[in-house]
């Protein structure tokens, strides 16, 4: 691997670094080598960048560490993946708390069309199991990437539930790749890498800490198109993952259980408080996320006699490498005022030429 990603490594590596104060550094000095290489004076002038992390950068201590990381992911066939990466989730890479650098082992395409997370209880039912592997089933012509944490119970069942059905599947970790926790998943994690695969925020002799977990469960929420909350008390860490992924602008579901059952009361709240869609089966999903319409058919009939104005074609023209793109790259890709923007887009959508998708991402259609 290059010298570029042995410094990108030292940058997470830094003492309370954080994610808005790595990216800021690395947004000043126009990469991550180039943060090793800035003089102690002008770091000092970055805003919230103090003295302390500054002498932390110029002892260039973190370097020693970051060898033995790369060592480490050379060795055991994981590619890191930094924030500016081509390859690194787009999904994941528009929320604000996102990751500086993910460590990933496996084979799927972590910009899948179309990812679902799953998550809820350690302890599931007979009847949270019938049903996740019921909706996994009925989702599996979709060609879905499956999201989860690979923790006990639901985590693991949609895991498994993916791979019956020949879907790919990715579990976050909350540690190092150095082991997985539990250990009884051990196996299932092995089977993950072939079709779907693991990842992690945390360097390897990092610990299945319980500070870790919340963090974990962002990655989960920011890489989804939606997320399903299979069966859950009312606190715990499937609650955390639906209101994280409530702020990224996710579709949350959540399956309905009987009043007064302990893993069913999360569930239940979150549909009563219209935090969450109520799913009974896969239609469910689809028509909420519109994967249940043709739009192809319905673009092609719209726009066979539709002239684009000079507003609609610099929108249009930030769509020509990627067919889903976010707000915030046709905000950078125009030089048009935001609420220009909005109703552009607005009129594009109305005739059936973008649609939008959760998260604040428009797809060509």
């Amino acid at each position: 691997m290059t010298n570029q990603k042995l410094y990108e490594i030292a940058l997470t590596l830094l003492p309370g670094i954080g994610y808005v104060n790595g990216k800021k550094l690395v947004a000043y000095c126009g990469g991550a080598e180039a943060v090793f290489r800035e003089k102690k004076k002008a770091l000092m002038q970055i805003n919230g960048i103090g003295e302390y992390t500054v002498n932390c950068i110029v002892s260039q201590k973190v370097i020693r560490r970051a060898e033995e990381e790369l060592n480490f992911v050379e060795k055991n066939d994981i590619k890191p993946l930094f924030y500016l990466d081509a390859d690194y989730p787009k999904r994941l890479q528009h929320c604000h708390d996102s990751p500086m650098l993910l460590y990933y082992k496996g084979n799927a395409d972590l910009n899948a069309t179309k990812a679902v997370g799953v998550v809820g209880t350690r302890n599931i039912t007979d009847y949270g199991r019938l049903m996740t592997e019921r909706i996994i089933e009925d989702l599996s012509s979709d060609n879905i990437l499956i999201i989860s944490g690979l923790a006990y119970g639901v985590d693991a069942v949609a895991h498994r539930a993916a791979l019956k059905y020949d879907l790919a599947t990715v579990g976050v970790l909350g540690h190092g790749m150095h082991t997985i926790y539990p250990a009884e998943n051990r196996k299932l994690s092995i089977n993950m890498l072939e079709k779907g695969g693991i990842l992690t925020e945390y360097v390897s002799g990092t610990q299945p800490d319980r500070e870790n977990f919340p963090q974990r469960n962002r990655v989960v929420a920011g890489m989804v198109d939606c997320l399903i909350v299979v069966e859950s008390a009312l606190k715990g860490g499937a609650m955390i993952t639906a209101d994280i992924a409530n702020s990224y602008d996710r579709e949350v579901f959540a399956l309905p259980g009987k009043i007064g059952d302990i893993y069913s009361e999360g569930c239940n709240q979150l549909i009563k408080n219209n935090k969450a869609n109520l799913v009974t089966n896969a239609t469910d999903i689809r028509y909420i996320m519109r994967w249940d319409v043709d739009t192809k058919v319905v673009a092609k009939q719209m726009r066979l006699f539709r002239d684009f104005s000079e507003d609609e074609k610099k929108v249009m023209d930030v769509f020509a490498k990627n067919n889903v793109v976010h707000l915030d790259d046709i905000i950078v890709g125009t030089d048009l005022s935001a609420s220009k923007i909005a109703s552009v887009l607005l009129s594009l959508e109305f005739d059936g030429v973008l649609t939008a998708l959760p998260g604040k991402r428009y797809q060509k259609l």
